[in-house]
């Protein structure tokens, strides 16, 4: 381990401006004392702060219940007999093991164990089977640790469903979650349950007798060896797998500790997913280089009703100085009382994923007195890359500045794609990052074609704008405007209307098609519980409230959720899918009442429209064909119902 002295984040000054940003960069991140690898990083911490708590998991969500916890003294052991066990196994240097984990201690050894033995692929424990064994197979792994039979999951029966499907996977190791409960409940369940399947690995057993002090395999680990593997692209079509080296990880967990303000006393709460990067780098990674505790708050995660409900008794009981959000999750927040509860130990909390609707953070800072950062990253810059500064002015609907070490610019395009120039002040064009902390491209090479311009910036994919003062402002997703007989609609523009109103949760707005001008404005509503509002009164809102009027929606769609990602993200494919469905059904319904129209991912045409009639002959077909042949939605049209 190196002998060097260990610069704090805290002495780096809290950022209050981009000038901040540049001062800090008057130092290379390599001249910080910056740990060659995820290992040695936390073999640091354990060094530094070995008695300190590293992490405190809650399983139930109740701010009453015994919480299990560990030192970093303790977290560095497990994970060096993790990275020991998965060696035995064969795990190697540029060898993915990969985990279907839910939030537990256990996730936090095999990560970080794993890439220490090799390299760590994370997959959501919510995709189905198919897309499972395609992540799987993706990664080359042979080893997978998952959940060994529980009640109320059902990761173990997703796990038998492939094993006969994947003859490569070797080894199956086995979380026991039973060990986090007390006698008599533990032995209960594991009588009930009996002995795990033949030729499955109890992961307990397996790292009982490895040692917790080095590595055995002796390995140098190398800050350009690979990390990780972050699969991204959403939840359908062939899943594309982001590679980040030790390097990215490192650099990403010191860039978020100088961005964030992190300091060895902070307790951090973490909600988000550990198959996802927010929820490893903002909460894991950057607090184990300061040596902050982090609060991992159930299994499940913000998906946990009762860590809802006990949310403020929760930061009230831990201290809790900092956590990370979606908006979905300040929306669910806001209608739990936090009246009554100390929360004087927060400092500020992040909102990354998906644009946070301004009314929504000036509600729930009114309400909690809390302050907001809005950031934001993505799986190929390994996390963040802009955040509002801590210590200077958030400008609400802004992403911020560039966070320090971070390339952050604005590039125009052609309509190819092709790189033009640099665009101006407060133009709008796409967002590109370069930087210690973007990777190198995806794991798939076919992937590739077209990610990079003007060299080497990564191309998000995101329009915006920089202002004068480098704050940084999304003005929509490329493939998510809404083009309405040529003109770009921003659909924020939409949302920000919408969620003004005091009878809306989550409003998302999409393009549906339209014979004419090729979209027109749509928005869908998710209600706050209680409310009673109609479609009509919110269009009525919207058109006071739009000040473009092309973007007025043209229908109002309440529905009982928006769709989410894994993460909370607003999933709007499913969306413009449903959109389409009910154009098309409308428009056909005079063909056939029992019209059925189903809308689905095509990997050429992006979606295709399934168009299903109880009786096809060639007049109906003609029928169809005339109906649907002024839009630019691809159909089939099929006999069923």
């Amino acid at each position: 381990m190196s002998q060097a002295v260990v610069h704090h984040p805290a002495e780096v000054p809290a950022i209050a401006s981009l000038r901040d940003t540049l001062a800090i960069e008057q130092v290379a991140l390599q001249d910080r004392d910056m740990p060659a690898s995820t290992y040695e990083l936390l073999q640091r911490s354990a060094a530094r702060n070995g008695t300190a708590t590293a992490l405190t998991f809650l399983l139930q969500g109740n701010h009453e219940e015994q919480p299990y916890r560990l030192s970093y003294g303790e977290l560095f052991a497990k994970v060096t007999q993790t990275a020991n066990a998965l060696h035995r196994l064969g795990v190697r240097p540029g060898k993915a093991v990969s985990f279907l984990l839910p939030n537990l201690p256990h996730t936090h050894f095999t990560i970080w164990g794993g890439e220490a033995a090799g390299v760590a692929n994370a997959i959501n424990p919510l995709l189905d089977s198919e897309h499972i064994a395609e992540l799987i197979r993706a990664s080359d792994s042979e080893v997978l640790v998952t959940l060994a039979p529980f009640p109320g999951t059902d990761l173990w029966d997703k796990v038998a469903d492939l094993r006969e499907h994947l003859p490569e996977l070797k080894h199956i190791i086995t979380v026991d979650m039973a060990n986090y409960l007390p006698e008599p409940q533990r032995a209960g369940i594991k009588a009930q349950r009996g002995g795990l399947p033949a030729g499955v690995l109890d992961f307990d057993e397996l790292i009982a007798d490895c040692p917790t002090d080095h590595l055995e395999s002796g390995r140098v680990i190398s800050p350009d060896d690979i990390a990780s593997y972050f699969h991204t692209g959403g939840t359908t079509g062939t899943p594309k797998l982001a590679p980040h080296t030790h390097r990215n990880e490192v650099a990403m967990a010191m860039i978020l500790a100088f961005a964030i303000d992190l300091h060895p006393s902070d307790v951090t709460l973490c909600g988000l997913p550990l198959f996802h990067v927010n929820g490893v780098m903002v909460t894991g990674l950057a607090p184990f280089y300061v040596g902050a505790e982090v609060v991992l708050a159930t299994p499940q995660g913000y998906r946990n009703p009762s860590l809802i409900s006990h949310f403020w008794k929760i930061i009230e009981r831990y201290r809790v100085s900092f956590f990370s959000g979606v908006p979905t999750i300040y929306a669910g927040l806001l209608q739990v009382p936090s009246a009554g509860h100390d929360l004087s130990s927060l400092r500020h909390a992040l909102c990354g994923a998906a644009p946070m609707p301004v009314e929504l953070i000036r509600q729930f800072e009114s309400k909690t007195g809390l302050k907001i950062i809005e950031g934001y990253g993505l799986t190929e810059g390994t996390c963040g890359s802009c955040g509002n500064p801590p210590a200077g002015e958030s400008r609400p609907g802004s992403i911020g500045i560039r966070m320090p070490y971070c390339e952050v610019k604005i590039a125009v395009l052609d309509e190819q794609g092709n790189y033009l120039r640099d665009a101006a002040e407060n133009e709008i064009g796409n967002l590109v990052l370069r930087g210690i902390t973007v990777f190198n491209g995806y794991l798939q090479a076919d992937k590739n074609k077209g990610i990079w311009v003007d060299g080497d910036w990564f191309n998000t994919g995101d329009l915006g704008r920089i202002d004068a003062d480098g704050y940084i402002w999304l003005t929509g997703r490329s493939k998510d405007l809404i083009i309405r007989g040529g003109h770009n609609i921003d659909p924020q523009m939409i949302e920000e209307a919408l969620h003004k109103h005091p009878a809306v949760a989550m409003a998302a707005a999409v393009g549906k098609p339209c014979a004419k001008a090729g979209e027109l404005p749509v928005v869908y509503v998710q209600l706050v519980p209680g409310a009673a509002v109609t479609s009509e009164e919110l269009l009525a809102h919207a058109g006071a409230h739009i000040p473009e009027r092309a973007a007025v929606p043209k229908d109002v769609w309440i529905i009982d959720a928006i769709p989410l990602t894994a993460v909370g993200k607003t999933f709007k494919p499913t969306l413009r899918y449903d959109a389409i469905r009910r154009v098309f059904e409308a428009d056909l319904r005079h063909i056939d009442p029992q019209v059925r129209v189903e809308v689905t991912a095509h990997d050429s045409h992006g979606q295709l429209a399934h168009v299903y009639l109880p009786e096809l002959d060639a007049a109906r077909h003609a029928a169809v064909n005339a109906c649907l042949a002024g839009y630019a939605v691809r159909y089939k049209v099929v006999m069923g119902t």
